[in-house]
This record gives C-alpha cells, structure tokens and sequence, in this order.
C-alpha cells in the first residue's frame, strides 16, 4: 500500500525527505494552491499543515482516506479536532520542537522593550545621539508573571531566574510540586496582573481564553508593567490594549501574534508607540524549522505505518510509549472486540472488557481498541482509536472496562463481552510466548479453545455427537479450504453436553459453504469472522 501525504503549507525539507526516503510514501506538495489541494485530497491519507490552510469540516469531508492530520507548531486552532474526531481521523501536531526558539524570541522582545532597543536603533539611523530619550530598566529584582506554565513557559522561566528575576505563574493545570521544581509560585490571574513588572502569555487559544486580557483586566496592572504576547493573538484585546498603553494604564506591549494575519497596515496597533511589533517570528528559527518538520513527519510515519497515535491531541488517556509497547495486544483487542460481535446476535447494549495484566497503562487503550474492533464488525465505518468511544456513545452502547489478573497461565489477556437484547457473547485472547508473543484465542463463550487469533475463522456451535469432525471436514475439503487450525472443544452446562468448533482457515468461505456448513443435521449455528490485520491509524 502506498500512503499519500499531501502538504499544504510551507514546510523544512529535512521533514519531507524523511517521509519521501520511507518506501511506501509518496508526498504531494500543494503550498498556496488551493486548486491543487482540493485535487490531491481524494486520494490524501494524511495532511499536514503550518498556519495558512484551514482545516474545516468542508475540507475533511473531501478526504475520504484521511487518517491523520498534523500540524508543524504547537497550537491547532487552525483545525477543526471536532470535526477530525468525528471522522476518525489522529490530529497531531509538534508541541517541543519550537520551545526553545519561542521562549528565547518571547525573553528577546522583553529585552528590547524595556531598554528600548528598536527606538534607539531608528534614532541612530535618522542620525541622531540622543542618550538620554531611550534610559531603560534592568529586568534582575523584578517580577515575571508567565500566564500557562508548558513547554515554553516553563523555558522562560529558568530563563528569568538566571537573570535574577522573581517568577510567578498562573497555569490551572499545574501541579504545585512542578511549580516547586521551576522555583516558581503558583497564583490567581488577577493577583498576578496586580503584583508583577512583566505579563508574558503561554496559553492555546479557546472559548476560556479568547480575550483572557481585556480592559478590565489591563486595568490591575502597575502602570509601569508590560505586555509580552508570542502565544495566540486573540487571548488579547487588541483595543482594549492600544487604549491601555497610550492611556498610561501600562507601560508599553510586545506582540508577535495578532488576531489576524498578516496584521493589516492600517491596524491601530502599528500606529501605537511603546508597542513593539514582530511579524509571528517566535517559531523562525533554523533549527525549530528543522526540528517541527522532523518531529511532525515523524509522527505522521508512524501513525501510517504501526498505527501509533499515542501523540495525537484527539486520544485521550493514550501515551505514544504505551502505544508501542501495547502495539501486538491492542491489534489482539480488537480482533477480540470483533470476534465477539460477529458471535452475539440482536442489538447491542453494551460491551465490557476485561484486561488481565500487570501492565498500568494498558486499560484504557485495550478498552478502546476492543471497542474500534466490535463497532467495525458492527459495520460502523470510518472507526478508529480516535473516535471509537464516541461512535459508542451516539448509538447508546454502554461502555465499562475492569483491570485484574491474567487467566492462569498467560500473562497478559483481554476478554470482551458483547451485551445485546438476547443475550451475551464472550471471547477471550492472550499473547503467547517471548518478546511480542503470538496472538491466540483461549475462550469463546463456556468453551476453552486455542486457536491463532489470525485469518478467518469459522465458530460452530454443535452437538456433541460423534462425526461432527468429519462432516465439517469434508465440507471445507470438497470446496479446496485449506484448514489452518481445528479446536474441538466440549462443555456441559445443566448437565447438557455441547460442543463448539474453532476452524481458522486460509480463504474466506463463500456463502454457500457457510449454508451448507449449516445445513448439516448436527450444526446448530455457524459464524464467521475476519481477523486479518489492522493497518490502519488508530
């Protein structure tokens, strides 16, 4: 299979010769036509991004194949995650490749502002000398206030302190022992706006934080306080901070982001001294250029190639490094999950899966693949990791998961069963053996099998009466399937004997050998059920 990558903004190429030198890649370069793109989208099964192209819902819904989107940078309000959830489709995006450079352009604009370096140099070119129109202020003894204490925030922070700075931080999400490793304190926003010298922002852009600093807002701070943006430009109010700065409530502003790019040439904020303006550079760097692409591309790989989107901002509760470590018992999951759909009959109401194992962070995402597994079995399409859960919960399945001990004798299993409104189907899995171990199936309903969870196999529930073997054999034999493995298993229930057939076969059986399978006198019910490899995200 070849997976098409369409890129449709500007990106290092250290990235997307990364993906062109993996062998069953092709990258499809569309930077600013729009024409091109929309061309190149039936065929896309990732997309990636910077900040020009709006990745709307209209936009998805002309990508069909799509399975991952990602962004190079940080934020990804430019994307619709809503939208990509519901669609199944990974959104990813490169949260540490540019800490460095951000947090470095963010402390650059602090330094300029406040010994007023851009007014000195325009002096100096008009020809003038003019020492004593640009006296500024040492940074050491005075107060940092950072607004969202990541990756960047957390950088400028050891910065400051080097310098001799007191830092203060405002982050809901911070735990207050992290904030002890940063020698930072922890504070209400407002207390922060009242107490400090310097406001820097670090926050993603959402309903909370749109217009976080307003009027009301600018208005705690000292007079002689400043603004330093290179987040996201409507967590600011643009007015409201040109009123502020020109009305004396602070002492001046530096700005990177703006509430629309480019910033247009009339906008207020040009015009407004003791702001100081740089056009989005807090990225621009050679090396977190070099390392974005690097770190998207690679991530976008992975997710094509292994299914691995432990870093995508749409999977909750699943880490990349449990993602491959998990990697073969997630694909057992969900051949698991699909097993035991295929086996129940009428609606479903619920489905609960057990892990057995001691592995911590295992739950969840077996949960959740077992989950993608039964809903695609379902005939439910496109399902993934990303939306499986959701998918769930629209058609009012309920959804439970239990952690406990492995089934003697393995030492990782997964169980699911399958509640509709005639009854419950079971199947139970386990790896087998060193290293990554082999994939077999140990139970299905009361009855204790093992077979390889592979292929397609055919479940056959019936009477515990001698030639049944046989029979069933002839049948497969006389339309040339060739039989992989044949579990005969035997149970007595309420002093009943039954008995149940596992066969896993090479080629899927047609209709017709499936009908005359279940026309045999002693053949009660006969299923069949594809369990061939997931190779897709998520």
């Amino acid at each position: 299979m070849t997976f098409v990558v369409v890129v449709a903004d500007q990106l290092n190429e250290a990235g997307l010769g990364l993906l062109r030198d993996t062998p069953g890649f092709e990258v499809v370069v569309t930077t600013g036509d729009r024409n091109a793109l929309a061309r190149a989208l039936p065929d896309a099964h990732a997309l990636l991004v910077r900040s020009d192209t709006q990745v709307t819902a209209g936009l998805i819904a002309m990508a069909p194949s799509l399975r991952v989107i990602g962004r190079a940078g940080i934020g990804v309000d430019n994307i619709d995650v809503p939208a990509a959830t519901r669609a199944g489709i990974a959104v990813l995006n490169a949260p540490g490749a540019n800490t460095v450079s951000a947090a470095e352009h963010a402390v650059a604009l602090l330094l300029s502002l406040v010994r007023r370096v851009p007014w000195a140099v325009e002096s100096m070119r008009r020809g003038e000398w003019d020492r004593k129109a640009f006296a500024g202020s040492e940074l050491r003894g005075k107060t940092l206030g950072i607004v969202g204490l990541g990756r960047i925030g957390a950088h400028i922070s050891k910065i400051a302190v080097a310098i001799g700075m007191h830092v203060v931080a405002h982050d809901p999400f911070l735990t207050e022992k992290r904030a002890r490793a940063l020698s930072v304190d922890l504070v209400s926003l407002d207390d922060l706006l009242r107490e400090v010298d310097v406001v820097t922002l670090h926050l993603p852009l959402t309903d909370d934080t749109r217009h976080l600093i307003d009027a009301e807002r600018l208005a705690l701070m000292k007079p002689s306080a400043v603004l330093i943006n290179t987040a996201r430009g409507e967590l600011v109010d643009e007015d409201a901070l040109v009123a502020a700065v020109t009305g004396g409530v602070i002492a001046g502003a530096a700005v990177d982001v703006y509430s629309q790019e480019p910033l247009p040439g009339d906008s207020p904020l040009r015009r407004t001294d003791r702001i100081l303006l740089t056009p989005h550079l807090a990225a621009s760097t050679a090396e977190a250029q070099e390392r974005v692409a690097t770190e998207i591309c690679t991530s976008i790989r992975d997710a094509l190639v292994s299914g691995d989107v432990g870093k995508a901002i749409n999977v909750a509760g699943v880490s990349s490094k449990a993602m491959s470590r998990l990697r073969p018992f997630l694909e057992l999951a969900r051949q698991i999950g699909s097993l035991a759909a295929t086996l129940s009959r009428g609606r479903v109401e619920a489905i609960e899966v057990h892990y057995g194992g001691a592995d911590d962070d295992a739950p969840r995402p077996t949960e959740v693949a077992a989950v993608e597994g039964a809903l695609t079995a379902m005939g439910v399409a496109p399902v993934t990791l990303v939306n499986a859960v959701a998918l769930a919960g629209e058609r009012g399945i309920a959804l439970s998961r239990r952690a406990g001990q492995a089934l003697s004798g393995f030492q990782m299993t997964v169980g699911v069963t399958i509640h509709t409104d005639s009854g419950a189907s079971r199947v139970v899995g386990a790896l087998v053996g060193e290293g990554q171990g082999a994939k077999r199936i140990v139970r299905i309903g009361e009855f204790s099998v093992d077979v390889p969870a592979e292929g397609y196999i055919l479940v056959l529930r019936n009477r515990d009466v001698p030639g049944v073997v046989g029979q069933v054999g002839t049948v497969l034999g006389e339309v040339a399937t060739n039989i992989a493995s044949y579990h005969q298993s035997r149970h007595v229930l309420n002093g009943v004997a039954g008995a149940l057939a596992a066969i896993v076969v090479d080629q899927p059986p047609a209709t017709e050998v499936i009908e005359r399978l279940a026309a045999l006198p002693d053949v009660m019910d006969v299923r069949v059920a594809s369990l061939g490899a997931w190779g897709r995200a998520g």
